[in-house]
């Protein structure tokens, strides 16, 4: 198969109907091997790690703490790529993913912000500091939800499409903060990158990294959090669809009667 029909096969799921028959089929089995994932990287997290010797049994909230920020993140730049499809493309169920991702990215963003709130008054000796990382994400916060209320307030989706795909190009900015800012700035609170870095594979990093205790339950609840966000978004986006499915009925009902 030439790259070009690899291409065109995949625009195929920009067909609403494509789209619904597909993720039907694949969604029992996505939300199974979700729940399993999380089921087993949380209790193995919570009940079967000991308590660390810096930070005692705090530290055990990292298994909600990082998976939810890392998708907190992540989630923004997804909108941001399906927006700029609807951009390019004008395919519709680019734009009623972004849509649907949105909310679920909010709440990955305030469970880190909480956690992260929790996780930090005994370790730092406040709940909160205006360090560069917690405000980016703050304000990560705040444009997910304009981003959500500016597509309830505009009437016509196109028009909604169109203005939240600019305001997720720009969110983007303090999404990308929101991962590298204790790179950009190093007088924050925040520790540096104690899970994945590139230092530690090629051994010229000396930092301290997370020990392999904590990161085999932590990698397990980060995968179960991937796939939580996935098959939200395909439930919402099949539940976009339908909606405006029905509004379009409704539509047709009046224009005819």
């Amino acid at each position: 198969m030439t790259q070009t029909s690899k291409l065109n096969s995949l625009w195929e799921y920009a067909n609403p109907k494509k789209f619904l028959s597909t993720t039907e089929r694949f969604l029992p089995g996505l939300w199974i091997v979700t729940a399993l994932c999380l089921a087993v990287g949380l209790i193995w997290g919570f009940f079967f790690t000991g308590d660390d010797y810096k930070q005692g049994s705090t530290v055990k909230i990292i298994y909600l703490h990082v998976p939810a920020a890392l998708m907190a993140i992540n989630a923004w730049l997804m909108m941001l790529v399906t927006s700029l499809i609807w951009v390019v493309r004008r395919h519709h169920v680019s734009a009623l993913a972004a849509r649907a991702a949105a909310p679920v990215g909010a709440v990955f963003t305030l469970i880190a912000l909480v956690t992260g709130a929790i996780w930090g008054q005994p370790m730092w000796g406040t709940w909160w500091e205006w360090d560069p990382r917690l405000t980016s994400f703050l304000i990560l916060f705040l444009f997910y939800l304009g981003y959500i209320a500016l597509w309830e307030a505009i009437e016509d989706p196109d028009t909604a499409a169109d203005l939240t795909s600019v305001l997720c190009l720009v969110g983007s900015v303090f999404a990308i903060l929101s991962r590298y800012a204790v790179n950009f700035w190093n007088q924050g609170l925040h520790q540096g990158a104690s899970v994945f870095r590139a230092g530690a594979v090629t051994g010229t990093d000396t930092a301290e990294k997370v020990s392999n205790v904590y990161f085999y339950p932590l990698l397990i609840c980060m995968i179960g959090f991937g796939l939580l966000f996935v098959a939200l978004v395909f439930y919402r986006t099949g539940t976009e669809i339908r909606a405006r499915r029905i509004k379009a009925l409704q539509a047709r009902e009046r224009m005819s009667a």
